[in-house]
């Protein structure tokens, strides 16, 4: 990597951490803008689902890419990568010499630390007429096509996530080539250093602030905000913990009660999966909150 005086901090860790307050106060030490990488805080309306920064966090310090973007839109990890690089160079030009970065949303992190494979652009046309495949049949139908036509990411590939089987068909189907064959797992240097520090707490701690928290968002009103939601529920966008359970619940499948119950459920096991994402990163330095 090129020797820099422009250093970018990176604030990790498992939802309910307490990533927000913790950037912030680093974003007013540095006198720098809080830059998100997640990846559903950056659609309209989820506010409560996703835990969207309060009114005053938000006015503490300036904020990018929080609820930019309609909830029908489809964004990707690549995507994420063009816009945040062309931010963080533009904010840097400013004169700033240290930026914040701060979320859980694993591909957008390691979209802006090593850069993702340059896979080849599709027509919008063939992605609609997945995402409506997508929405009225299911990803596990897509999925099958997708093992077909190239097993290696079929046996890689997290099936239930409708937009990431969807981004490896088209790209079978668009060139004829199997999506696997355009990886090549070369990282991209950028010119400007990175620090990754991770928030961590005793597992029990965690848990328990993860369960307190889907309370909280409860009383704070998810449930309607779900039901206004509703008429989106087949968007890429709310294939995410919180609003998936209480459709059920909507549905009559589920009771209320298990339906919150089982939010917390999912949500722990998230928070388990980002650490495990995260624990093979030998360069995150640690905090125990």
């Amino acid at each position: 990597m090129t020797k820099t005086s422009r250093t970018l901090i990176i604030i990790l860790g498992p939802t309910a951490v307490g990533k927000t307050d913790y950037s912030i106060a680093k974003a007013i030490e540095y006198g720098s803008p809080v830059i998100s990488c997640d990846s559903r805080q950056i659609y309209q309306g989820m506010t409560i689902g996703t835990a969207v920064p309060s009114p005053a966090q938000l006015a503490a310090v300036p904020h990018h890419f929080i609820q930019t973007l309609p909830i029908e839109g489809v964004y990707t990890a690549g995507q994420y990568e063009v816009d945040a690089l062309r931010l963080i160079h533009a904010l840097f030009d400013e004169g700033h010499e240290t930026l914040v970065m701060t979320g859980g949303s694993m591909m957008y992190i390691d979209a802006v630390c090593y850069g993702l494979d340059d896979f080849p652009e599709v027509p919008l046309q063939l992605r609609r007429q997945l995402l409506d495949c997508l929405r009225s049949e299911g990803a596990e139908v897509l999925a099958e096509e997708l093992r077909t036509m190239d097993p290696v990411t079929y046996a890689e590939i997290d099936r239930s996530n409708g937009q990431r089987v969807v981004r490896a068909l088209e790209v079978c189907l668009y060139t004829g080539q199997p999506f696997s064959s355009f990886k090549t797992r070369r990282f991209k240097e950028r010119d400007f250093e990175i620090v990754k520090v991770g928030l961590n707490r005793p597992r029990e701690e965690l848990y328990g602030r993860i369960d307190a928290r889907v309370l909280q968002m409860m009383d704070d009103g998810l449930e309607e905000e779900a039901r206004r939601l509703l008429p989106y529920r087949d968007c890429p966008a709310l294939k995410t913990v919180g609003y998936q359970e209480l459709f059920d619940y909507f549905d009559g499948k589920v009771s209320r009660s298990e339906a919150v119950r089982r939010i917390q459920v999912n949500t722990r096991h998230y928070a388990k999966r980002q650490l495990t994402w995260w624990r093979r990163d030998p360069s995150i330095r640690w905090v125990d909150c």
